[in-house]
């Protein structure tokens, strides 16, 4: 498999690390839709990463699509989505919840920087709805013991709630004070200590 785009987007990381988690060998091409659209068009005519190519020749585009195939790839114990209900709606929302404030910050950034004319109301908006989802996962973070969300071993809601606050973190330096997110705070301090976090990450590159 060949998974096209840089990890620092949050979207890529989410999938990178959990091939890396499931041990399925994959070739990473750290593409940018800025930098590299002729290279990645033939693949996605979107133009937007995550773009997973299976060995087939068969492409996934969008994370949670991409995921929910690598889901299908492992044993029903091994998959980082639970199974079963409720634990299963459970965990879809805290990794909706994640990827909604992820995109939001991705919509802010582009706001900031691509427009010449920024919009005072969008950029309230999306700053607003990335406090109100971090402020829910925070709730239903602090609500829950052990080292991760569900259960006793990582899942896709743990890898999708560390790597958009790794983002926000390194594109949006101080939009979100993490004292206020105490739960949220330790939990990816956690994460990015482990061996899969480590291998799968860049620092945040601006498009230029």
């Amino acid at each position: 498999m060949i998974l096209i785009g840089q990890y620092d987007s949050p979207f890529v990381r989410r999938v990178g690390i959990a091939l890396t988690l499931y041990g399925l060998p994959f070739e990473h091409r750290p593409w940018s839709v800025f930098g590299d659209p002729e290279k990645i068009r033939p693949y996605n005519p979107l133009l937007r990463v995550p773009t997973l190519v299976l060995d087939g020749g068969e492409v996934l585009i969008e994370s949670h699509s991409i995921i929910d195939h690598l889901d299908s790839l492992v044993p029903a114990e091994r998959a980082l989505f639970p199974r079963g209900e409720p634990a299963r709606r459970q965990a879809l929302k805290v990794a909706a919840l994640a990827t909604g404030a992820a995109e939001k910050a991705v919509s802010l950034f582009y706001e900031l920087r691509l427009h010449r004319e920024v919009s005072d109301v969008w950029v309230s908006r999306c700053g607003a709805q990335i406090a109100e989802a971090l402020a829910v996962l925070e709730a239903d973070r602090a609500g829950r013991a052990g080292d991760h969300w569900f259960g006793d071993r990582i899942g896709h809601a743990d890898i999708a709630v560390a790597t958009m606050l790794r983002f926000l973190a390194e594109a949006h330096p101080g939009l979100v004070p993490m004292a206020g997110f105490p739960a949220l705070a330790a939990h990816a301090a956690r994460l990015e200590l482990l061996p899969a976090f480590q291998a799968i990450q860049q620092p945040f590159i601006p498009p230029a």
